[in-house]
């Protein structure tokens, strides 16, 4: 396909000319069109495995284990999934500091779902996986093709961190699971709502910052050290959507990476949904 390979070819420059690695991914969802740059490359997953976390919540609750007004008291104490040992979260390096005070009561699962996506929170993270267990978010992405994707652990678990035991993800892996949850093929889940939290997201440096305002974007970002992510899907007003992931590591400058990765989202957009 002409179009696409022109566009890869741009794009290949763009990335090349920056220090640290890039991957993206992008699918049409009315026409199917699908390609992307180092999408089967591996990459530490950061905060995009949430939307795998908050996809299992909602099949559980689906198979009856759970409830979105369900009340979880709020700890701070978790074990390393290398010898079970505890260990806490600290607020200073955590995006949510409002659950923090919470501690010792009660919030629903709603709510820790919603603050888990919308702002990032680590803490609400933990909690959800203790309650849903990696292990089944890991086989229900593989149950939807995502044979990559890794989800090991919570958050801050710094003796599995050294060990190299980490959550890690694809941009092809990613991409088919915003494919499923636009698509509705996870099963008889509550997809407006998932959707509805993911277009809340409060980051939008990466995929939403060059594209026009009246777009419905609902995403996941994810950032670590030298780590910048952004997942999610587009919906125009005339009906379209794609799903576009974009991710980097190794990053020496942090902020040219976040603009490479939102002029690679412009550039998507620009070529399919502005000349047709």
């Amino acid at each position: 396909m002409p179009k696409n390979d022109n566009l890869k070819n741009k794009i290949s420059n763009l990335i090349n000319a920056q220090e640290g690695d890039f991957a993206f991914s992008f699918y049409d969802l009315n026409t199917k069109t699908t390609f992307g740059i180092h999408d089967k490359n591996e990459f530490h997953a950061a905060s995009t495995m949430k939307t795998p976390v908050m996809i299992e919540v909602f099949k559980q609750i689906k198979e009856g284990n759970l409830k979105l007004e369900d009340s979880i008291l709020i700890k701070n104490e978790f074990r390393s999934i290398v010898d079970k040992s505890p260990y806490k979260m600290d607020i200073g390096s955590d995006s949510d500091d409002v659950i923090y005070k919470k501690i010792g009561i009660k919030m629903s699962v709603y709510d820790l779902v919603y603050q888990m996506i919308t702002v990032s929170s680590n803490l609400a993270t933990n909690i959800l996986i203790d309650i849903v267990d990696p292990k089944k978010v890991t086989q229900s992405m593989r149950d939807l093709g995502a044979m990559d994707i890794q989800v090991r652990r919570g958050v801050e678990d710094t003796k599995a961190f050294d060990l190299g035991l980490n959550n890690t993800t694809t941009a092809h892996d990613l991409m088919l699971i915003f494919k499923a949850l636009a698509n509705k093929e996870i099963g008889d889940l509550d997809y407006d709502k998932m959707i509805g939290i993911l277009a809340d997201q409060k980051f939008n440096e990466i995929i939403p910052a060059k594209l026009p305002k009246n777009l419905k974007i609902a995403h996941k970002t994810g950032s670590i050290t030298g780590v910048q992510h952004d997942s999610g899907i587009v919906f125009l007003p005339d009906g379209r959507s794609y799903v576009l992931i974009v991710l980097s590591k190794n990053l020496k400058d942090v902020e040219k990476g976040v603009d490479i990765l939102s002029e690679i989202s412009k550039m998507i957009y620009t070529e399919f949904y502005t000349k047709n």
